[in-house]
C-alpha cells in the first residue's frame, strides 16, 4: 500500500492546522466574485494537479478559476508526508515554498507480530545536497494553499468553500459546471478535473467508473507535536534533515497488505498506517485500532511515545494501476491527479505527489494549445493524454503495476512468513554459543529457504519479483 504516495482530498476527520513556520498566507477568497461566468478553463479542486493546471494556463494568457471546495487548498487533502518536486521546481520560486524537512535517510523494516524488526536503513551524502533528491517533508495545508497562490498571482481565480455538483453539457460536450452557490453555473469550453480520490464529479458524469474495492487502501493517520530537539535526538537529525520511514509485515497492519509510515517535520511527527480496503473489510479492527497497534510495536512505540495529537484524519487511496485509470481525455474534458489515479506503490517507490503535479502541468499545457486553436473537443486535447502516454508516469505505472496484484496473492509469504523467517534466521546466523558459525549459517539458510518453499519456491519467487529491481 503506498504510505506516502497520496495526493488527493479524501479527509476524515477535521484536521486542527499545525503551527506555521513561514510568513503568513494569502487568504484565498471564498466570496462570489465579479465574473460573467464565461472562462477559458475551469479546474475542479485546488490541490496539487489542480494548482499546477491552472499555474500552466494561466501563464500561457488563459481566464482560469479554480473551484476549491475546502476553506482553504490543502484543507480537505490528506497525505503521508512527502513531496516529490522536480515539476514544482521548475513550475514556482520553490525556495519560497512553506517546505519542513529534506529526506536526509530512508528507512525499510520487516516487523513480526512477535515483535522482531529488520531494518534497511540508507544515508546516500547526495541527498544532503541541493536540490536534496526532491524530496521533502510538507504539511498539505500550507503548501497546498502556497501552490494555489503561485496560480492566482499568474492570473487565475481561487474560489473556496465551493462544491462543484455536476458537469454542464452543451451538444453532447463538457462546456462548463454547477455549483453549489446560487446562480452556481460556470460555463468553459475546457474543465480540468483533479478532484481527488474521491472523485464523485467524474463518476456522476459518467467519465470515470466507480473504484472498485481491490483497487482502493485505507489510511488512518496522526500528526503528533513534539519539541524539535526531541525529534532531531530520536531520529539523528541536524538543521533540515528529516527521515522517512516505512514499516511492512504482520507487526505493521496485521494480517493485510499494506504498511505503517512515520515522517519527521520540524516539530511534528506524522505516523500512520495504509492498507487494503478487501482487507480493512475482513479485520475487526478499526484503521485507528491498526495505527494504535502499529504505534505499541517495539520497534515503533520509543520513537513515537509522548507528544500531544494535533490531527487526525483517514482517507482513501486509488491504487488500481493503469488497469484502473479512467480516459484522460474527453470532450471538453481531462482528468487529472488522484482522480485519474495516479499513485504509484511498488514496496519501494510510494509516489504521487509528483504525479499529480506532472499530470496537471501536462492537462494545463494541452489545454491551452487546444483554446488557443479554437476547439477543445477529445481530439483536439489529445495531447494531454500523448503526454502522459510517453511520460515517466505511464511507463512507472505500466512497469509496476502489477505489484499489487501480486502482494494480495502472496499475502501471507510477504507479510506473515517472510518477517518470521527472517527474524528467526538472523537469530540463528548472529547466535552466540559453543557451535560452530557454519552450523548457524546452516540454520538460516534453512530457515529462509523453507518460508519460500524451497529451493525451487525461492526461485519462482525470484523470477515473479524480478521487476521490482529492473
Amino acid at each position: 500500500m503506498s504510505t506516502d504516495a497520496q495526493s488527493g482530498e479524501d479527509a476524515g476527520v477535521e484536521p486542527e492546522p499545525e503551527e506555521s513556520e513561514g510568513p503568513p498566507m494569502p487568504q484565498s477568497t471564498s466570496e462570489t466574485p465579479s465574473y460573467d461566468g464565461e472562462f477559458d478553463a475551469i479546474v475542479v479542486g485546488a490541490g496539487l494537479a489542480g494548482s499546477a493546471a491552472a499555474l500552466t494556463m494561466a501563464e500561457e494568457g488563459l481566464d482560469v478559476i479554480m473551484l476549491e471546495r475546502g476553506n482553504s487548498p490543502g484543507t480537505k487533502n490528506v497525505f503521508g508526508g512527502i513531496m516529490f518536486t522536480p515539476r514544482i521546481r521548475e513550475l514556482t520560486d520553490f525556495e519560497d515554498a512553506p517546505k519542513q524537512r529534506f529526506v536526509a535517510q530512508k528507512t525499510f523494516s520487516m516487523l513480526s507480530e512477535e515483535g522482531d524488526a529488520t531494518e534497511v536503513s540508507m544515508q546516500p551524502a547526495a541527498w544532503k545536497e541541493e536540490p536534496h533528491n526532491d524530496s521533502w517533508m510538507v504539511l498539505r495545508g500550507d503548501f497546498d494553499e502556497w501552490f494555489a497562490e503561485q496560480a492566482v498571482d499568474a492570473g487565475a481565480t481561487l474560489i473556496t468553500e465551493t462544491t462543484v455538483t455536476d458537469l454542464v453539457r452543451e451538444k453532447g460536450a463538457i462546456a462548463g459546471v454547477e455549483t453549489d452557490r446560487p446562480d452556481g453555473r460556470l460555463h468553459a469550453p475546457t474543465v480540468v478535473l483533479a478532484e481527488g480520490a474521491n472523485s464523485l464529479v467524474s463518476e456522476g458524469a459518467g467519465l470515470a467508473e466507480s473504484q472498485q474495492r481491490t483497487d482502493v487502501a485505507v489510511s488512518a493517520k496522526e500528526v503528533r507535536k513534539y519539541d524539535r530537539e526531541t525529534i532531531e535526538d530520536r531520529f539523528h537529525l541536524t538543521d533540515e534533515e528529516g527521515a522517512a520511514m516505512h514499516y511492512f509485515g504482520d507487526g505493521a497492519v496485521g494480517d493485510a497488505v499494506g504498511g505503517g509510515f512515520i515522517y519527521t517535520n520540524k516539530r511534528t511527527l506524522s505516523i500512520g498506517v495504509v492498507y487494503s480496503i478487501e482487507d480493512a473489510v475482513h479485520d475487526e479492527r478499526s484503521p485507528d485500532e491498526v495505527l494504535d497497534d502499529f504505534k505499541s510495536h517495539p520497534a515503533v512505540a520509543p520513537l513515537v511515545t509522548g507528544g500531544r495529537m494535533i490531527e487526525y484524519s483517514a482517507h482513501a487511496i486509488p491504487e488500481g494501476g493503469p488497469d484502473a485509470m479512467p480516459d484522460l481525455v474527453h470532450d471538453g474534458a481531462v482528468i487529472t491527479g488522484d482522480a485519474a489515479g495516479l499513485v504509484l506503490n511498488n514496496g519501494l517507490h510510494l509516489e504521487g505527489t509528483n504525479m499529480a503535479v506532472e499530470s496537471g502541468y501536462q492537462a494545463g499545457k494541452a489545454v491551452a494549445d487546444a483554446v488557443a486553436s479554437g476547439r477543445t473537443d477529445a481530439a483536439a486535447l489529445s495531447a494531454y493524454e500523448e503526454a502522459m502516454n510517453d511520460s515517466w508516469v505511464i511507463d512507472n505505472l505500466n512497469h509496476y503495476g502489477w505489484f499489487l496484484d501480486a502482494a494480495a496473492e502472496d499475502k501471507e509469504f510477504l507479510f506473515d512468513d517472510l518477517p518470521r523467517a527472517i527474524a528467526d534466521a538472523e537469530t540463528d546466523y548472529f547466535r552466540m554459543n559453543d557451535e560452530p558459525k557454519t552450523r548457524h549459517t546452516k540454520s538460516a539458510r534453512k530457515r529462509l529457504v523453507g518460508a519460500m518453499g524451497g529451493y525451487l519456491g525461492a526461485a519462482k519467487k525470484a523470477w515473479k519479483y524480478r521487476k521490482l529491481f529492473s
